[in-house]
């Protein structure tokens, strides 16, 4: 797809690789923040509430190295069609992280209910266009456009784009997961239908310590993850961070074991390569914390960490030996050590998981939007949608009654 649209005379096209997109051009879209992004301790950890200006996601680096090491693309059922605005001069000013979708697997938004309910009334739910970060419930921009742009225009054109690309491969529906307000806000305006569901955060509030951060825990609560943390590694278990140029191809063959035993177990088929390791080590391997555990001279366990600006994301997890704790350890109190000490403003831990409140992660809301073109289930949707949002509000209110702070200590957002 090709075309010159009513918005300012930009021109929206279509490429199915970033390979012929420079990479400068599509950060520039996609984290335009980047440069700006605050390195002091301080500072970092004071912004909790902001967005993060330089989310690794949706960058050139990390969505090449999907596309490079074939988990996207091919067979996959995840075929990039991603989204470029051009401006008169030919120059890139907007994009999307767009994707045509033969399957619902690999989101971590489920709408399998839906495309079940729309098959058994004899409609054809794939393709369907999903714009993400994939395999991957991490929030972060989806409409990507450069400062100094034709914000509006290129909002629009964009918004406009994935309706043309949905009618193109005639597709279902358009569905853009772990969007951010700005983005929220003009799709809502758009018609799409709005989504939630709940996450769980760490927050920095300037600790200096990780024993800082326990001072804020009640003292039964406080005590109960100091001996977790004593018993993880009472194995003799030794943990490493390793980043950059650590990340040799020997460390990845021993990550990649542990992620495709454990993931096979959990839910059947791990979405990573091993390929895809290797890209990411050399494509963007400073912004890469993978947290290891070592046993008797190998190492046993790993959590792979992504770093943003101010945000660390924990992605994935796996070992071959089974010790009380270590995931615990390894993926969230590691996480919290590593986020104090480069004054991170705070750690999301990806998706699901209620026993990340007992280590001090909060419960927060993600959201997500959703287009249905056709209008009978569209309503089925909406109808359905509102209720749903009261029961993830009423969730959320339960779960921050059980959070571990003492009284008067925690904070709200």
């Amino acid at each position: 797809m090709s075309e010159t649209g009513p918005h300012g005379g930009l021109t929206v096209r279509v490429t199915t690789s970033l390979k012929g997109v420079p990479a400068a051009d599509w950060d520039g879209c996609a984290n335009p923040g980047a440069a700006a992004t605050l390195e002091s301790t301080s500072q970092a950890a004071d912004s909790f509430s902001q967005e993060d200006p330089d989310n690794p996601f949706i960058s050139y680096a990390f969505l090449r190295a999907l596309e490079e090491s074939g988990c996207v693309g091919g067979r996959t059922g995840w075929s990039p069609a991603y989204l470029l605005i051009e401006d008169e001069a030919g120059r890139l000013i907007a994009a999307a992280p767009s994707f045509v979708k033969g399957h619902s697997q690999g989101e971590y938004v489920f709408d399998h209910s839906w495309a079940e309910a729309y098959m058994r009334a004899g409609g054809r739910y794939y393709p369907k266009i999903q714009v993400a970060a994939p395999f991957t419930p991490a929030t972060g921009p989806r409409l990507l456009i450069a400062p100094g742009a034709q914000v509006n225009e290129a909002r629009d054109a964009l918004i406009a784009g994935l309706e043309a690309l949905r009618e193109q491969v005639h597709g279902s529906s358009v569905h853009v997961t772990f969007a951010q307000e700005r983005d929220m806000a003009a799709l809502l305006e758009a018609g799409y239908l709005e989504r939630h569901d709940i996450q769980f955060h760490w927050q920095n509030r300037g600790f200096a310590s990780y024993d800082d951060f326990l001072g804020l825990l009640a003292s039964r609560k406080r005590k109960a993850l100091k001996r977790e943390r004593r018993e993880a590694l009472s194995a003799g278990i030794e943990v490493s961070v390793l980043s950059g140029s650590d990340l040799t191809e020997s460390v990845w063959d021993d990550f990649h074991a542990f992620y495709e035993d454990t993931g096979s177990r959990k839910w059947g088929r791990p979405y990573l390569n091993r390929r895809f390791f290797s890209e990411i080590g050399q494509l963007m391997g400073e912004r890469v914390v993978l947290v290891l555990a070592r046993r008797a001279g190998r190492n046993i366990a790993g959590a792979i960490n992504f770093r943003g600006g101010n945000t660390l994301y924990g992605r994935n997890w796996g070992c071959i030996e089974d010790h009380p704790f270590l995931h615990f350890e390894l993926c969230y109190h590691q996480a919290i050590d590593y986020a104090i000490a480069h004054g991170l403003a705070r750690v999301e831990a990806g998706a699901q998981g209620e026993h990340k409140l007992a280590r001090g992660y909060r419960p927060v809301i993600t959201r997500s939007a959703h287009f249905l073109a056709d209008p009978g289930l569209a309503h089925a949707v909406a109808a359905y949608l509102p209720g749903e949002r009261r029961e993830i509000a009423a969730a959320k209110l339960a779960l921050e009654a059980e959070l571990p702070f003492r009284s008067g200590a925690d904070l709200a957002d």
